[in-house]
C-alpha cells in the first residue's frame, strides 16, 4: 500500500481536552500527563544507572507497549467505520499529537484476513533520540525504546497478533532519522533476541516480589490475622479495622454505626472470624425485615403449642449461634418488648423460648448494627434507655463511602473481577476517566450501590474492552467538568460545560405547537445523522456530540 496520507485529525484532536480547575488532562476517557522531556531525559539516565541499559530498555519498552495498547482502543473506536488504513493511521496521528514524533508513513500492507503485516516508518525529531544524546553523545545501538514498545503495542492490539517493531535507523547513532519496520514476530530471523524487551523484567521482578513479601512478613507481624472480604487504604478504614481488631479478641459486644450500604455485616462477618469464634456459627438477623409478631420466636425460639401454629418446637436465632456470634442488623427497628427480652439476654446470658418456663444458657457474642440515631430514638421514647447504655459499650462508625475516596479503586477493581466472573466477560478494567467519575460521585447508597454501578458497567462495556463512564451512568451521566479542548485550527480554545446548543425560540415552539413527542425527535435526529454520515457511525457519533458507543445505545433504545 503506497502513497499513504493521513486523514485530517480533527476527530483526533477533539478527543484531547483539558480541565485545568481540576488539574487533569483527557485523551478521550484515558488521564494523561504532560511532562517535561529534561524530566524524562533524567528518568532514563537514572534507570540506565541503576538497573543498566539493558532492565532500563525493558522497562522503558514495556511503558511505550502499555501505552500502545490504550491507544490503539482508540482508533477502533473513533473511525471504526473508516479504511482499514485510515483506521490504523490513527497511532502514528496519535504518536504526533502527543509530541513524541513526527511520523511519515513509507509502507503498509495489511491482511486483516490472512493476519499479515508489513510496516515500514520514518521517525523525525525523535524525542528519545534527542534526549539521549544529550545525556550520552552519539551511540552504536538504537535508543528510541519506549516508543518503539508504543508502536509494538499499538499494533499488535490493532491486528490482534504480536507485530513486533525495530529500529533500522536511528538519529542517536548518527542517522539523520529514525527508521522502523514492523511484523510480525515469527518472521524476524532474531525475534528471540527482542521478544524478552517486551517480557517482565526478571531482575527488577523478583526485587518488586521480595519487596512484597517483607511488606508481607511486616504487616503478619503488626496484624496478625487479614481481615476477611473488607479491601480498604484510606485513614477511615484503618481506623475501623483497628478498632474492629481490637474488639475481635475480646467478648465485648459491639455497635456497629454508619449509613445505609457502607458494609456494616461485613465488618460484622470480620470481626468473627478474627475472633476466638471463628469456628462457631456466625448468625445474621435482619430486625427490620421481621413481622413484629414473630420477632421474639425468631430471636429466642418457641414451645410448641406456644401460639396457633406453633407445631413444633423450634431454637432461635441465639440458640443456633451459641459458641459463636450473633449479628443483629437494624436493632433500633425492635419493637419495645423484644428490647426488654434482648436486655435481658445480655445481662444474664440466658434466654427462655416464647411459651417455655425454662431458661437455657447461652453463650454468644453479640454484634449490633444500625443507621438510626439511637440516642434521638431514646429521646423519642422507641428505644430503651437501658439497652442503649448496653450496647453502646464499645461503639464503631464506619464512615460512609463519600469519605472514603481512596478506597474506590480497591473496591472497583475486587468487584470488576468477581462481576466479570459471574457474567463470562472479559473486561480490559475501568477507564481513567471512569474511575475519575467513580471518585466523585456522593454515593448516598455508599458500597451497595457502586456495587450495582460496576455491575451494570461489567454488563454493558463491550467483550475485552473497557467500562466507560457511559456504561456506569446511563441516562443520567455525572456533570462534566469545564474543560479546555483542542479547535479545528490546533489552538487551545476554552469550552465550558459541554451542553447542547440552543434551538432557539422558534424552532422549539415549532415542535411543541407540532406536538411531536421527545421520543419521535430524537428517533429521527439519529436516523438523519447516520443518513448524512452514510452509514458511518463513528461520523454520525461526532456529527452529534457524542461517542460511537452512546450512539449505539441511543439507537437501540429508539428502535426497540
Amino acid at each position: 500500500m503506497k502513497d499513504i496520507r493521513y486523514p485530517e485529525n480533527s476527530d483526533l484532536r477533539q478527543l484531547l481536552r483539558f480541565s485545568p480547575k481540576e488539574g487533569l488532562i483527557w485523551l478521550g476517557e484515558h488521564r494523561m500527563v504532560l511532562l517535561h522531556t529534561a524530566a524524562l531525559s533524567e528518568l532514563r539516565k537514572e534507570l540506565i544507572a541503576s538497573v543498566g541499559s539493558e532492565q532500563a530498555r525493558r522497562i522503558l519498552t514495556r511503558m511505550g507497549f502499555a501505552s500502545g495498547l490504550r491507544d490503539a482502543e482508540l482508533a477502533r473506536k473513533i473511525r471504526g467505520g473508516d479504511s482499514l488504513a485510515d483506521m490504523f493511521v490513527v497511532g502514528p496521528q496519535l504518536h504526533m499529537l502527543e509530541g513524541c514524533v513526527e511520523v511519515e508513513p513509507v509502507r503498509l500492507d495489511i491482511d486483516e484476513a490472512a493476519g499479515g503485516f508489513y510496516g515500514e516508518f520514518l521517525w523525525r525529531q525523535s524525542w528519545e533520540a534527542e534526549v539521549h544524546v544529550q545525556q550520552f553523545g552519539e551511540v552504536d545501538h538504537p535508543v528510541c525504546w519506549m516508543m518503539i514498545g508504543y508502536a509494538s503495542g499499538y499494533t499488535s492490539a490493532f491486528t490482534g497478533r504480536f507485530i513486533l517493531f525495530r529500529e533500522v535507523e536511528c538519529a542517536a547513532m548518527g542517522a539523520g532519522q529514525c527508521r522502523i519496520v514492523g511484523k510480525p514476530a515469527e518472521e524476524w530471523p532474531d525475534a528471540h533476541e527482542l521478544t524478552p524487551y517486551f517480557e517482565p523484567d526478571s531482575i527488577v521482578g523478583r526485587l518488586l516480589e521480595l519487596r512484597e513479601e517483607v511488606e508481607a512478613m511486616r504487616r503478619s507481624i503488626v496484624c496478625p490475622a487479614a481481615m476477611p472480604s473488607l479491601i480498604g487504604a484510606s485513614s477511615g478504614f484503618r481506623q475501623v479495622y483497628e478498632l474492629v481488631t481490637k474488639a475481635a479478641a475480646t467478648n465485648v459486644s459491639v455497635l456497629l454505626l454508619g449509613e445505609t450500604g457502607v458494609g456494616k455485616e461485613r465488618f460484622a462477618r470480620a470481626l468473627h472470624a478474627l475472633s476466638p469464634r471463628k469456628d462457631a456459627p456466625f448468625v445474621a438477623v435482619n430486625c427490620a425485615a421481621l413481622p413484629n409478631e414473630l420477632i421474639e420466636s425468631e430471636l429466642f425460639g418457641v414451645e410448641r403449642g406456644a401460639f396457633t401454629g406453633a407445631d413444633a418446637s423450634r431454637a432461635g436465632k441465639f440458640e443456633r449461634a451459641d459458641g459463636g456470634t450473633l449479628f443483629l442488623d437494624e436493632v433500633g427497628e425492635l419493637p419495645l418488648p423484644a428490647q426488654a427480652k434482648l436486655l435481658r439476654v445480655l445481662q444474664e446470658g440466658e434466654i427462655e423460648r416464647l411459651g417455655d418456663e425454662r431458661t437455657r444458657k447461652i453463650n454468644v457474642r453479640l454484634v449490633a448494627a444500625t443507621n438510626v440515631d439511637l440516642q434521638q430514638a431514646v429521646a423519642d421514647g422507641r428505644f430503651r434507655r437501658d439497652l442503649f447504655y448496653r450496647l453502646n459499650v464499645y461503639p464503631v462508625t464506619i464512615p460512609p463511602l463519600r469519605e472514603r475516596v481512596a478506597d474506590i479503586p480497591l473496591l472497583v477493581d475486587t468487584m470488576v473481577d468477581r462481576f466479570r466472573s459471574l457474567h463470562d466477560k472479559r473486561i480490559a478494567g475501568v477507564t481513567d476517566r471512569a474511575m475519575t467519575a467513580l471518585k466523585t460521585q456522593r454515593w448516598p447508597g455508599n458500597v451497595r450501590e457502586l456495587e450495582n454501578v460496576i455491575e451494570r458497567g461489567v454488563i454493558l462495556a463491550p467483550q475485552n474492552g473497557w467500562i466507560e463512564v457511559e456504561h456506569l451512568f446511563v441516562g443520567a451521566p455525572p456533570a462534566a467538568a469545564a474543560h479546555t479542548c483542542i479547535d479545528g485550527s490546533g489552538k487551545l480554545g476554552q469550552t465550558l460545560t459541554p451542553r447542547a446548543p440552543s434551538a432557539g425560540p422558534d424552532l422549539t415552539d415549532a415542535m411543541l405547537d407540532a406536538g411531536i413527542s421527545l421520543e419521535v425527535l430524537e428517533h429521527d435526529l439519529l436516523e438523519r445523522a447516520v443518513q448524512r454520515a452514510n452509514g458511518n457511525l463513528a461520523a454520525a457519533a461526532r456529527m452529534l456530540g457524542m461517542t460511537r458507543p452512546q450512539l449505539n445505545y441511543r439507537l437501540k433504545k429508539t428502535n426497540a
